[in-house]
Parts: structure tokens; sequence; C-alpha cells
């Protein structure tokens, strides 16, 4: 067994209570993507050039990705049809939309070799269990698993980064199309930023303009448990962080006198728990917030429930936080409409976060045993539109590739998504998506920091797991 191995055995085991010492790469794209049709005006990149490392201490498959960072689309097409051509190709990731990728990406390269072939099985684990999949695999001298499309910037950092059980690959393109350069760069790759916004049924007379709203007393939203779907607790670990602590305040402060004086009692029993955290002037409000929503959103098992009971007109005055694509799947009737919704940041006069962002993020496998393909299959679902595709349809889902942002507004106008089919009338106002630049902005979506996530894991997630969580029952 080697000694990287080994170590990733004995780590993956050890890291969890250790999360606040783990560092993280720079801030990403993927955290950060353009909105469609625009350029970002600063791509988050390190100050200084990372030292390439030496060649004596890269792994095989590191030594091949370092020289497909220098290879265009269609040269790494060339590696995989040699190297892939008639086998099996494994891939493992939160979404099940690899499943759909594959097979355009098999048909990109018969574009190029018509007699090429391969077979492909994807995996999507439940319950969190990607990262035991991936551990148990990198035991083996040349794994199953040829690459993996993955979110929680926590865990990936802690369990699978630094055990080197998965490694960063930058297609040049890509990289171009940031304006960085994959020795510049030293993020993780990001395929898409994905937003879960706030959500009510209109068919009663409540609104919620307010993100506090969401926390006053008698509501219990629904929502994924955090211990089902942890980004959603990095939801809450980022509320910590000075900016959005300081939406939290803010929004605090434009409620009326008798709403304040609902929620300040607990602001004010929070500031010492703040101070013992170590968090900033504000943290105090994002404490409060915090202990509100954990002890009253009611846990669902999925967010395709909650939508489905969000849209139907007898789910009067609830609400819920979740994946905004939900409604691109909603069937009308005569009891269920999207227009039973409404999306809360965007009512006029609506105050607070909207919502929150967090990636899926791509990574070949260190003992990958297809690395070329792996990194071609990459390349190419972030450097196209057809390769972003399965993703690219829904609204909600941003690439972190301006050009390809760009190309899947065009191609799928979400910005005019609730359009009626003539493009005269607005047909469904919750579907017409404002974009990430709009989101990031007036919708004050709060976005996943793994190396926040990370330093805080251990300390306000400790404390969140002391909260008492609301029970339906």
């Amino acid at each position: 067994m080697k000694l990287k191995k080994l170590t990733a055995l004995l780590l993956a085991g050890s890291l969890m209570f250790s999360l606040a010492a783990c560092g993280n790469k720079a801030d990403t794209p993927a955290s950060n993507p353009p909105a469609e049709n625009s350029t970002p005006a600063s791509t988050p990149v390190d100050d200084k050039t990372p030292t390439p490392p030496d060649d004596a201490n890269l792994s095989d498959v590191q030594k091949i990705i370092r020289e497909a960072e220098g290879m265009t689309l269609e040269e790494l097409a060339q590696k995989a049809i040699e190297e892939s051509n008639g086998k099996m190709f494994y891939g493992v990731g939160n979404s099940s939309r690899g499943k759909s990728a594959l097979p355009l990406f098999i048909e990109y390269l018969q574009s190029i070799d018509s007699s090429y072939n391969m077979e492909f099985e994807w995996q999507q684990p439940k319950n969190n269990k990607i990262f035991d999949q991936l551990t148990a695999d990198s035991l083996k001298d040349t794994g199953t698993f040829a690459m993996t499309l993955i979110q929680d910037g926590n865990q990936i950092e802690s369990k699978m980064v630094q055990t080197g059980i998965l490694d960063t690959f930058i297609p040049k393109e890509w990289a171009e199309a940031n304006s960085v350069s994959a020795d510049s760069y030293s993020g993780y790759l990001a395929l898409q930023t994905l937003n879960k916004v706030f959500m009510y049924n209109n068919t009663g007379s409540k609104s919620y303009d307010n993100c506090w709203d969401f926390v006053a007393e008698g509501e219990h939203g629904l929502y994924m448990d955090i211990d089902s779907e942890i980004v959603g607790k990095n939801f809450l670990y980022m509320l910590t962080e000075d900016t959005y602590a300081g939406w939290l305040k803010d929004a605090f402060n434009a409620l009326s006198a008798d709403e304040q004086a609902y929620f300040q009692p607990v602001i004010n029993e929070m500031k010492s728990e703040a101070e013992d955290l170590g968090l900033g002037a504000d943290g105090a409000y994002a404490l409060a917030w915090i202990k509100l929503w954990v002890e009253s959103y009611n846990a669902q098992t999925d967010d395709g429930p909650i939508c489905n009971t969000l849209v139907d007109q007898s789910a009067t005055d609830q609400f819920g936080l979740l994946v905004y694509s939900k409604l691109r799947s909603v069937e009308e009737s005569s009891s269920v409409s999207v227009n039973n919704i409404n999306v809360a940041a965007y009512d006029d006069g609506y105050t607070g976060i909207g919502g929150y962002g967090y990636c899926h993020y791509l990574f070949v496998t260190d003992n990958s045993p297809l690395p070329w393909t792996a990194c071609a299959f990459i390349a190419y679902m972030t450097e196209t539109v057809d390769g972003f595709s399965a993703w690219g349809k829904d609204m909600g889902g941003y690439s972190s590739n301006p050009t390809v942002a760009a190309g899947t507004e065009e191609k799928y106008g979400h910005s005019k998504g609730g359009m009626s089919e003539d493009g005269a009338t607005v047909e469904f106002e919750a579907k017409n998506d404002r974009g990430y630049d709009w989101w990031t902005t007036d919708g004050q979506l709060v976005l996943e920091d793994p190396e926040y996530c990370a330093s805080v894991a251990f300390t306000v997630g400790s404390w969140i797991e002391m909260l008492t969580k609301y029970s339906a029952g």
C-alpha cells in the first residue's frame, strides 16, 4: 500500500475533528463566477504566482494534469480517444446530470473519430457517502473512478484535497476565458454555482418583505435538513462571516420597532456567544438568525417535495428555502402553478438575504484509471455550451466560464424564462432568472467560501450542534 494512500485513510477518519485547522486554496470563480452575458470585473486569483511543485513530488496523474493544462480541448480529445476507446469509464458525483453529459462527450469524441466508443457508468451516492466512497477507492493502486463532480467545499478541502485523493485540473481555454493561467490559479475548478432561494406561497394574505420574517414567531420554513445536505450547514457558517453578518444587521435595522422588539432579546443573548466564537462586530445578529432558523425550520428530505408543496394552492402562507431550478419541472394544473409562489427577493421592497449559493466542483482522482479522458471530459463540460447543457437548461445554475455562461443564456433565455411563447407577456414571474450578477448584489445571495467554512466548522459548527431542532411532530 502506498504511503500516500495509507495517509489518506488515516486523515479521512481524523480530519472531521480538526476542520478549524484546515487551510484552503484561494477563492475561485466558482465562488464568484461571472454572470451570463458579462465578464467578471476581476477574477479572484492569488496575488503571488504559486511555485510549481517539483516533478519528482508529483504523482503520475498530476504529471498528466500538468501536461494537459497546456492543451486545447481538441488536443485533449485526441489523447482521450487514444486512451479510452473501447474501455469503461466510471464517474461519481453529487449531480445525476453527469450521466446526461457523458453521452454528449462521447458524441463529441466520435465527431473527431467515428470509430471511437466508450461505455460508462455514473454513480450518485446518497446521504453524503461520496466522501467515503472516494476515500475507499483511493486505497487502490489504480482506482475505479476516473473523476468526480462534488459539492461541499468544506469537506472537499479537509477530506479530499489535503489527503491527496483528488487533484485539480485547470483547462487551458477555461483559464483563458477567465483571464488567468493554470500556473497562476490556485483554486478549485467549479462547473457551476447553484442558488437556493426563499420562496413563499402567495395564495393567502401573508408576505415576506424581510429575511427576518422567515424566523419570526410561528414560522416554520420547509428546508432540507442540515445533517442530510451539508451545504445547508455551510450556508449557516457563512452567515457569521463579516459581510453577511452585516447584511443581517442591516435587514434588522429595516424592521419596524415592534418587529425589532421580538428579535432583540435573542440578539442580546448572542453577544457573548459571538465574542466567545471570535466573530466580528455583527456576529450576534448572525447567531440570532441561525438559532431562530435551526429551532424553527421544518426539516425535509429533498427540495423536490418542498417545491411540489409550495406551488399547490393549498399551501397558503407556507414558505421554503430551496433550489431555484426546481421551478422548471412544475407541471401546471388547476391547483398547481408556479404563479402560486413568489421568489421573495424579487418582491419590491424586500430587504436582506435572498438565499445562498454553492458550487459543484470538478476533480480528477489521483489514481484515475483514465486521466486523459477525465481531463478531456472536464474541459468539455467547462469550455462548451453543449458540455454544460445538462445543467445549463436550468435557471439558477451559473457556469464559471463567462463564455459558456453567455452562450447558455443565449440558448436557453433564462432571463426570459417566465415569458409567454410569443414573448409578449410575463407568464411566470418567478421563473425570470435575474442572473448571477443580480443575485450576488441586489439579491444578496450568500456564497459558500470553502476556506471560511473550514475555519469555523469546529467552533460555529459545534455551537450549531447544541441547538435544539424544531420537530413538526
